[in-house]
């Protein structure tokens, strides 16, 4: 019913045009962010901004950009490089403001059962509705309607992309999560959310399926899906990467192994999976080192392309070098910096400028700009920064780095009184692989925001690290070794950062494992000049008996270091790596499997690749 509305509307356009812009509200000034106020059916309550650019074809190309949770419309449109990008290739922008909450504010919906299902209601109609909108009032062409969008974005652009195979033609999910990987709003906040907990993992069928009955029956061709996710995301963890992969795949009825790999920029892995005509059906980008930050500068240029809205890229000429900057503002945890303008040179228009914090190795990256003004905020109290700008064109060009200003954020003061120590903490629920743990609430002057865990192996010595943090007076720790003794303490923390002394110590020894036969089997996902990523790797339980925890060992060869893991608690010694199961992947009945992945590091030029993997 949709398209045949859409249809009709774009057919008696030109002859309704007059009465259209009364009734539904004037279009939007060029090369202006505009809100629309009533573009139709909105059980999400959602906010509407549009951005049309001065230049555009008749029947316009339309780009849903979804932010983060916490975010807006506006500002997604002022920290991404999607607005200049329209202003080059002539597309439409949607700018959608989620103003619903699940332990966030304003993070799109992709958690309750409405919005799981097509036409059910909430955001996913909402969204529909504004780009009904935009085919109306500017004749946005239906054929060629794109989302994308970061971290909540991200997700809800994979969920669109199910719910509505017959609205879009391509997605770019930064940071995403695959269809249905939230069972409701209680599973949303990191926190507490088995989704984005590390421990999500389905098979590439079950994932499938799930987009298949998002529309039952439904025949027609699949929109394309381009995945981006840093190796180094604790929000949303790198393993989702995988779990995405493995559900667009199946829908599109792909093999896991990808058809090729490349690295189209430094620390850019891409791995693309494409159909037997040769067209890529699905597009992975893993981002070496990278945090829950996307999209980073250049990244929107190459969604753009997957989508096929632009020509070929002839401008390598970066901009001239921003003014030194100007600070002012300053609090204990912001600060305001402005700066002269820089000047395109390559003729692909001025985009914006990123602003990066000089710390030696790596400089991260703090914001990005559409001006020559930022305010940078969560910053740590009582700090020196050093800063410097950047400005970036639309073919992703960066001038050269600004003379630096370095300040200095103001203490916060006050509080120096630690809370009490931890009491009576316990353990109980012991497994062969887990334990949990409980205790008496810390009392404090100014309130306790969280607790840390603190484990030492054996019975005596060792040394007690950090294990995990939590906001209530339990936890569950995983990823144990069967008939293994541990030692347990916690300490409080508040919100000036003081730490209590450590409570009471306790013992436990988890159950002793189940004995069986098992194998490892790798699968190189994506290498690049030095490095590589391994996953899955297959876990099979080979015995006739069910098996309550495995440990695979391999040898890296010389020179390789491991650089990260998932879904496997790991350990080095020299060149030998020993990865052992988590709370939820270690039982597995005879003839099932599981997996984890890692990434390691190598010499350019290197080719070599671990060996010797053993399953016991």
């Amino acid at each position: 019913m949709r398209r045949l509305t859409t249809v009709l509307a774009s057919a008696c356009a030109a002859a309704l045009f007059a009465v259209m812009t009364v009734v539904l509200g004037s279009p939007a000034a060029a090369a202006t962010l505009v809100e629309v106020t009533s573009f139709g059916t909105n059980p999400g309550n959602m906010r509407m901004h549009v951005y049309v650019p001065d230049s555009r074809p008749a029947s316009p190309a339309i780009v849903v950009a979804m932010h983060g949770c916490g975010g807006s419309g506006p500002g997604f449109y002022q920290s991404s490089e999607f607005a200049s990008l329209a202003d080059r290739y002539g597309f439409v922008v949607i700018y959608p403001t989620a103003t619903q909450s699940a332990g966030f504010g304003n993070c799109f919906d992709t958690w309750s059962d409405a919005a799981k299902r097509r036409g059910g209601g909430s955001d996913p109609v909402s969204l529909i509705s504004m780009i009904d909108y935009v085919e109306r009032t500017y004749q946005g062409d239906p054929n060629r309607v794109y989302a994308t969008g970061s971290s909540s974005g991200g997700m809800m652009t994979q969920h669109m992309l199910a719910l509505y195979p017959d609205v879009f033609k391509a997605g770019a999910s930064f940071m995403g999560v695959p269809f249905t990987c939230f069972a409701g709003a209680s599973d949303y906040p990191p926190g507490s959310s088995r989704c984005t907990g590390g421990s999500m993992d389905r098979t590439p069928q079950q994932w499938g399926d799930a987009v298949r009955q998002a529309y039952p029956g439904y025949s027609g061709p699949r929109p394309r899906v381009q995945l981006w996710h840093g190796t180094s995301d604790t929000l949303v963890p790198y393993s989702l990467l995988r779990e995405s992969i493995e559900q667009w795949t199946n829908v599109f009825g792909l093999s896991q192994t990808p058809t090729s790999t490349d690295t189209p920029q430094p620390s850019w892995s891409r791995s693309r999976y494409a159909d037997t005509s040769g067209t890529v059906r699905v597009e992975a980008y893993s981002i070496q080192g990278a945090g829950h930050v996307l999209p980073q500068s250049g990244m929107a240029r190459y969604a753009i392309e997957f989508f096929g809205l632009t020509a070929a890229q002839t401008d390598t000429t970066p901009p001239t070098t921003p003014g030194t900057p100007v600070v002012s503002g300053v609090t204990a945890t912001s600060a305001t910096l402005t700066w002269t303008a820089s000047t395109d040179q390559g003729g692909s228009g001025l985009a914006g400028y990123n602003v990066y914090r000089e710390q030696g190795t790596t400089d991260p990256q703090l914001g990005q700009s559409a001006t020559t003004s930022i305010t940078l905020t969560g910053l740590s109290a009582d700090t020196q920064y050093q800063v410097y700008v950047r400005a970036r064109d639309g073919a992703g060009n960066l001038s050269g780095n600004s003379a630096p200003v370095t300040f200095t954020t103001a203490g916060t003061g006050g509080d120096t009184t630690p809370p009490t120590a931890p009491a009576g903490l316990a353990a109980s629920g012991t497994t062969a692989t887990g334990t949990g743990l409980t205790w008496t609430a810390s009392t404090d002057d100014t309130g306790v925001t969280g607790y840390d865990v603190l484990r030492a192996p054996g019975a005596t010595g060792g040394t007690f690290a950090q294990v995990g943090t939590s906001a209530t007076t339990s936890f569950t720790d995983t990823g144990l070794t069967a008939n293994t003794t541990y030692r347990y303490q916690v300490r409080a923390r508040d919100a000036a950062g003081n730490v209590s002394p450590v409570s009471n110590t306790v013992q436990i020894t988890t159950q002793a494992g189940t004995a069986g036969a098992c194998s490892a089997t790798p699968t190189v996902q994506s290498q690049w000049g030095n490095g590589y990523v391994i996953q899955p790797l297959t876990v099979t339980n080979t015995s006739t008996s069910a098996i309550t925890g495995w440990t695979v060992t391999f040898t890296l060869p010389a020179g390789h270091t491991l650089t990260g893991s998932w879904n496997a608690t790991v350990t080095t010694s020299g060149q030998t790596v020993t990865a052992r199961s988590v709370g939820h992947n270690g039982t597995l009945a005879p003839g099932a499997t599981t997996s984890f992945g890692f990434q390691a590091s190598r010499p350019s030029g290197d080719t070599a690749l671990p060996s010797g993997y053993t399953c016991a």
